[in-house]
């Protein structure tokens, strides 16, 4: 079958939720072929690939390996790579003392638009993080059998001016399947566990369970609403100009 953009697109998130729910190590070779096969595609391809680079160098990152985190990242910036609010998280930022990055950040260019939605998705990444570790909180010790789900704020829709958007939408769309996979693993074992309580000795209070199914779901509406309501919402006037990223060290990553 032959590779298209859409297959390389649904193969490398798979590769990445698995990263981020069974460790960076998980798949390397897998993102390294997606690599070889998006160039394959040529232009079209390019964004992809570029994608791939920043998940090795993010693998090489936390194996202290700044040399080819650098590598990688130098590819990737080849390729489009323009996410100048990722290289200001926490892991990266000892990286920004080196003179290669220094002058891999001064190539990227990004439009104010483009630089808006940056924001979004990591902050959103941050929100999605948050919101799963407040609803386990929330769902321990409820004795019903309903299973919750995750919601999760929709993916921007808006055509960006460059391709490094398309990246860390990537990485975005891949946080939340991450996040929604263990939530529901977590609450469909919790409800078995509560059937099985019920059938075994028929001590289930009813009650309390169908209570716990109401607060449930009262709560799952407004993390449904909260969700929508964080939607991206393009800013009026937000330049379409390409123009060089905000100083290194400028920017605050999104907590």
């Amino acid at each position: 079958m032959a590779d298209t953009v859409h297959s390389l697109i649904a193969r490398l998130h798979d590769l990445l939720v698995a990263q981020l729910t069974e460790g960076p190590t998980t798949g390397v070779a897998g993102v390294h072929d997606v690599v070889a096969r998006a160039a394959g595609l040529g232009p079209d391809g390019a964004w992809i690939a570029a994608a791939g680079h920043v998940s090795l160098g993010g693998t090489a990152l936390v194996q202290g390996q700044p040399d080819r985190t650098i590598s990688h990242l130098e590819a990737a910036v080849e390729a489009g790579y323009n996410d100048c609010v990722a290289l200001h998280a926490g892991p990266v930022r000892p990286l920004h003392r080196d003179p290669r990055f220094q002058a891999l950040y001064r190539r990227m260019r990004v439009t104010q638009g483009d630089l808006d939605e940056f924001f979004w998705l990591h902050r959103e990444m941050w929100t999605a993080v948050r919101d799963a570790q407040d609803a386990t909180v929330d769902n321990i010790g409820r004795l019903d059998t309903g299973v919750s789900s995750l919601p999760q704020a929709p993916m921007p829709t808006r055509e960006p001016h460059t391709v490094g958007v398309l990246i860390t939408r990537v990485d975005l769309a891949a946080t939340q399947s991450a996040l929604r996979q263990a939530a529901l693993k977590a609450e469909f074992q919790r409800s078995a566990g509560n059937t099985s309580l019920d059938l075994i000795d028929g001590s289930w209070d009813h009650p309390r369970a169908l209570y716990d199914a109401r607060h449930a779901d009262e709560l799952e509406t407004r993390r449904r609403q909260a969700a929508e309501a964080r939607a991206f919402v393009e800013r009026p006037g937000a330049g379409t100009t390409l123009g060089a990223c905000p100083p290194l060290g400028s920017i605050t990553y999104p907590s």
